[in-house]
This record gives structure tokens, C-alpha cells and sequence, in this order.
């Protein structure tokens, strides 16, 4: 049972907290014989088609393609997709009222993996960025992105996902942008190391030609458009520099109700992406794998019930009084969740309490995305979340 129970520990410390000192070490280690890979300021651009693919978006879209115009990239080489499949407020309307901007519409809503299959046959860049109806991109994003395609090794490049966090900000407002921040530096290194290991959709790119085209009932699919290039052997660079931004969920419901469907189509994705899995096949990219995204799709929301429950066992079984204070440490962390819970109710603001809160909320998250994605309760069709304003 103590065997157990300090292996547990180990895979959710390490899952959390200890894979970030690994990968710091470990790029620390690569920087002594290899230097990272130098841009050339006088390249070629490339031409860019970007993709957005928005469903009942009329109270945003105005302004969504109006930050993408101002994007500093020659306007000669840029083309503009709206996809609006199965919107049914008026927002092909007035994607329609830009002459700038080429709009599919199709009444019917079959998702948004159908949506951008269905879009592919127009694109003519050699680069497809994907960004969301609700995200807005900073200037130079476009710029930023599509350096890394110097090098002939990447395949895609994922830009950072920036949420905007009030002062007084409250418990999805605060864990979303804490969250967010700490993965932009797991992000950043494990680019350094290797490669980063799948993509956001509020902002990413891929190398038109690399395109492969994934499953209709993909839940997540920017994931995956991601990682079957990168299990063909290219990288998926990050580049923080090219940023979306939107707000954060507009509450906890929401935020959860956004995992929970991130969670089952995670769990979709490790079934499907067998290559990645394979150490034989490329061995530091499985490493990354496993480490950011399969651990904690996984076993690790488990694991910390099954340590809650065996270390209150061991605390009433043994003299050692390190077990008991463990137990305590846990007891009152868990608390703290529920404090984070009553205030949030409450709309009283507590920052310190939100952590705490939202590391339970996603972990309970992956729990029933893996329920509802084993109980087919989960559909490709994108469900959005209300935003705040």
C-alpha cells in the first residue's frame, strides 16, 4: 500500500509540477552543444491563408475580421476565409458585407472538422493559420508564425493563447489565466527541447501541403491536425510573440462545461494517435507526449483520489507522524477547493482560494470527459461557451 501510494505521488507531482524542472534542465543540457536555430530577417514571406471558422458569432465577427485586416503582413499574401456552417443569427451576413474576405456558408451544421474540411479545396497559401471568431490577434502575429517555416523541419507552428484577467478578477477569470500562463512556459520549452506537442485553435499554423485530414467526429481538432503532422515527423514549433487573446469563460460552469469537452476529446485523440505513443518511433517526442498531455488525460485525476483515500488509511495505521500531517496538508487543500467553491457562488473575489478550486474543477473535469466520451455523449460539434464581455 505505502509502495502505491508513493508512486502515485510521484506521477502527479511529476505530472504538475515536476515535468516543468525536467524540461528546463534538460533544455539548459541541449543549450551547451546546440545552439537554437537562427531566423533570417530577409526571407522570402510565404503566402497565408487564414481560416476562421465561426458559428453565431454575429455580436463579434464584425470586429474579429476587422483586427484581422490590421494584421501587418503585404495584403497580397494573405487570403481570408470565414466558414459560417449552420449559423443561424446573422452572422454570414455580415461576414458577406467585407469584400476582402472569401465566406463559405452552408446551412447545415455537421461541425467544425466538417466545416474546415470543407473549406480546404479554397485555400491557395503555402501556410493555413486557424484562429478562432471569438480571439484577437496582435499585430505581428502572422510575422511571428511564419519565421519558424525557415526551418525545414517544422510543420506547424502554435501560437500563445492569452487570457485577458481582470484585477478583481474571479475564479475562472483567475485559475484560466493562471493556467494558461504556466502552459505557455511548458510550451516554450518544450520547443526548446524538441517539439511542442499539440495545438490551441484560438491560434495556430500548419504547412498547407502537410494537411492531412482527420476524422469527422474529431472532438478537439486542432490537436489533432497538429499532432498527425508531427507524427510524420516535423515539429510544431511555439512562438509566444504571435498571441490571440479573448476573455475568460464567463464562469466556472462554463469554464468546466469547455474542459469536460476538452477531456473526452483528449481522450479521443490518445486512442487515435498510436505513433506518437511509440517511444521506437520518435523518442523524445513520445517523452514530451506522455508527459504534458497523456498523464494528465489520464490516470492522474485517479490518482489523487487514490492517494486522498490510502493516505488516510495509512495515517490511522501508522505511528509515523508524517503520514498524519500528509493527510492534513490534503484535508485542508481540499478545503480550501470548497472555500474557493462557496466564494465563487457568492461572487466574492479571493485569489489565493481560486487555485486551489480550479486544479479540482479540471481534474474532476478529465473524470467525466472520460465518462462522457466512453458513454458517446460527447459530439464533434462545437459547444460554445459564453465569454465574458
Amino acid at each position: 500500500m505505502i509502495i502505491i501510494f508513493w508512486i502515485s505521488i510521484f506521477l502527479i507531482v511529476y505530472t504538475f509540477v515536476g515535468y516543468g524542472f525536467v524540461l528546463y534542465i534538460l533544455v539548459k543540457l541541449k543549450r551547451l552543444f546546440k545552439k537554437p536555430f537562427v531566423f533570417s530577417k530577409g526571407a522570402i514571406l510565404p503566402t497565408v491563408s487564414i481560416l476562421v471558422a465561426a458559428y453565431n458569432e454575429e455580436d463579434i465577427i464584425e470586429e474579429k475580421i476587422e483586427n484581422t485586416l490590421k494584421l501587418n503582413y503585404p495584403k497580397a499574401k494573405i487570403q481570408l476565409i470565414f466558414i459560417t456552417d449552420g449559423s443561424s443569427d446573422r452572422t454570414a451576413a455580415k461576414v458577406g458585407a467585407f469584400k476582402e474576405v472569401l465566406l463559405l456558408h452552408e446551412d447545415s451544421r455537421a461541425g467544425k472538422m466538417a466545416a474546415i474540411k470543407r473549406a480546404i479545396p479554397y485555400i491557395n497559401g503555402d501556410i493555413t493559420i486557424f484562429t478562432d471568431a471569438n480571439t484577437f490577434l496582435n499585430t505581428e502575429a502572422v510575422n511571428e508564425l511564419v519565421k519558424h517555416y525557415q526551418n525545414p523541419l517544422v510543420g506547424a507552428v502554435a501560437g500563445e493563447k492569452r487570457i485577458l484577467v481582470e484585477t478583481a478578477a474571479d475564479a475562472s477569470s483567475a485559475g484560466e489565466g493562471f493556467y494558461w500562463k504556466y502552459e505557455s512556459k511548458l510550451k516554450k520549452w518544450d520547443y526548446a527541447l524538441y517539439s511542442n506537442v499539440g495545438a490551441a485553435g484560438e491560434l495556430f499554423s500548419i504547412r498547407t501541403v502537410l494537411y492531412q485530414p482527420v476524422e469527422s467526429d474529431t472532438i478537439i481538432d486542432d490537436h489533432m491536425i497538429a499532432m498527425r503532422i508531427a507524427e510524420n515527423g516535423f515539429i510544431i514549433a511555439y512562438e509566444p510573440d504571435a498571441y490571440a487573446m479573448e476573455t475568460a469563460s464567463a464562469d466556472v460552469k462554463e469554464e468546466l462545461k469547455r474542459k469536460i469537452r476538452i477531456a473526452a476529446g483528449g481522450i479521443q485523440s490518445i486512442l487515435r494517435l498510436k505513433k506518437a505513443a511509440n517511444p521506437f518511433h520518435q523518442p523524445i517526442f513520445t517523452f514530451q507526449y506522455i508527459s504534458h498531455r497523456v498523464l494528465r488525460w489520464t490516470i492522474t485525476p485517479f490518482l489523487l483520489i487514490l492517494v486522498f483515500l490510502l493516505n488516510g488509511i495509512i495515517a490511522l495505521n501508522t505511528p509515523f507522524i508524517f503520514y498524519k500531517l500528509l493527510f492534513a496538508m490534503q484535508v485542508v487543500f481540499y478545503l480550501l477547493s470548497l472555500t474557493g467553491l462557496y466564494f465563487e457562488r457568492r461572487n466574492i473575489r479571493l485569489k489565493v482560494l481560486f487555485i486551489p478550486y480550479y486544479f479540482c474543477i479540471m481534474n474532476y473535469a478529465v473524470l467525466a470527459g472520460i465518462i462522457r466520451y466512453y458513454q458517446k455523449n460527447q459530439s464533434a460539434a462545437w459547444e460554445k461557451s459564453k465569454r465574458k464581455s
